[in-house]
């Protein structure tokens, strides 16, 4: 058999688990480092590392609280031209806190705003559901559809989206974490107003079993499966 036809025969690979691949660092372009990291500074993000190895090189990196996911910004860190970097989601629990939080910190942010259901073309700036925006939370209180969002000083965008309850599959079912204090609280009040519909219908009876259904309604939620009743 000649080479050429051992080449084309297939062969056959047992098939292995996908390795984790955590993505952890988000590079953005800036023009002036220093006002940029006073910037990120100013958001309560905290401060990583800010390290040169000559004049020529520079890297500062924040993380956002509660994210697994890093900013890396400096000089001769990217190509990219300052102020490229657009659609930058940071996912919130409640956007207006969010929103209050930066404007007390001095940050211009726009009003919470919804999406033109199916519009995907317009004057406004793109993001993930389209680009009609409608002042306001949305009408429906759905989780994924209400944002507010802000610049820095190079005209990077980044947009806060509400996230209160995750689509299935989104997260591993065998886990449930809220990344701080707030996240937990704000799960464990549209626990206590659902477990509060589950007395009703139970004839107002009190449940001595409500920490054990608020435990399954909290989980369930983050997971994306059916609530309890």
């Amino acid at each position: 058999m000649s080479n050429a036809m051992r080449s084309e025969t297939p062969i056959e690979t047992p098939r292995t688990q996908p390795v984790d691949t955590k993505l952890e660092v988000v590079v953005i372009p800036v023009s002036d480092v220093d006002r940029a990291k006073r910037f990120y500074d100013g958001l309560g993000w905290r401060l990583d590392a800010d390290f040169a190895n000559d004049a020529d090189f520079r890297v500062i990196q924040f993380t956002p609280p509660g994210s697994g996911c890093a900013i890396i910004f400096g000089k001769n860190v990217t190509a990219a031209p300052p102020g490229s970097a657009q659609g930058l989601y940071l996912i919130v629990s409640d956007v207006e806190a969010a929103r209050r939080d930066l404007i007390a910190r001095g940050v211009e942010v726009s009003q919470v705003f919804h999406d033109a259901a199916g519009v995907y073309a317009g004057k406004d700036e793109p993001y993930l559901f389209g680009r009609l925006r409608i002042a306001g939370r949305d009408p429906d209180h759905r989780s994924y559809r209400s944002f507010a969002s802000f610049k820095d000083p190079d005209g990077n965008g980044w947009l806060f989206q509400e996230v209160t309850t995750r689509l299935p599959g989104r997260i591993d079912a065998d886990e449930t974490t809220f990344t701080n204090s707030t996240d937990l609280a704000s799960a464990m009040r549209r626990a206590a107003t659902a477990h509060g519909e589950h007395e009703k219908r139970n004839g107002g009876k009190h449940d001595e079993n409500w920490p054990d259904w608020y435990a399954e309604y909290m989980v369930s939620e983050q997971a994306g499966k059916q609530l309890p009743l």
